[in-house]
């Protein structure tokens, strides 16, 4: 899905970002190698000890300007941070002040994309404030009861709802 203008593109993004890093800090750093593989929902990861990205292609597709704005900069600020920090929280103040001081972004730490194009199956629990969709994973979790979810809004646990069959009728 990413074709070989938008890699040259991100290339050179990537580039600029390295760039401004090595001015900001005086010194130099490894390129990372990009990888393009579907990985859930997250717009991109970051590989800190293997220093590689890795991008959503279907998301790229769908949001190239925040892509280029705001999801390069964000993992390679991780990249960066791990090089000069070494192990620290992954949205920590360091992580904050690469983004802001030296790429001049936001630092936020979700992006707000439209997940439609992924066509993810989740399964529909609810809690008091009405339906919400878990992913298969969080599902799969539930199911082998490892794992309990609450309601961010109204802290009660969210049980399944299992859509029930429409009824048989005897008609001739």
């Amino acid at each position: 899905m990413i074709n070989e203008l938008d890699k040259t593109d991100i290339e050179r993004r990537l580039e600029d970002l390295y760039a401004r890093a090595a001015l900001y800090f005086n010194r130099s750093f490894p390129a990372p190698l990009v990888t393009y593989r579907r990985s859930g929902k997250h717009a991109g990861t970051a590989f800190l000890q293997q220093n590689r990205i890795n991008l959503h292609p279907t998301l790229f597709a769908h949001n190239k300007e925040a892509y280029f704005s705001d999801v390069i900069p964000h993992e390679v600020s991780h990249l960066l941070v791990y090089q000069i920090h070494g192990r620290v929280k992954p949205h920590g103040i360091e992580w904050q002040s690469m983004m802001s001081d030296v790429f001049g972004c936001e630092p936020n730490t979700r992006h707000t994309f439209d997940l439609g194009p992924l066509q993810l199956k989740s399964f529909t629990y609810a809690c008091a404030c009405g339906p919400v969709e878990l992913s298969v994973r969080r599902h799969n979790a539930v199911m082998r009861g490892k794992q309990q979810y609450m309601c961010l809004q109204c802290g009660t646990r969210l049980t399944r709802l299992i859509e029930q069959p429409e009824p048989k009728t005897n008609c001739a």
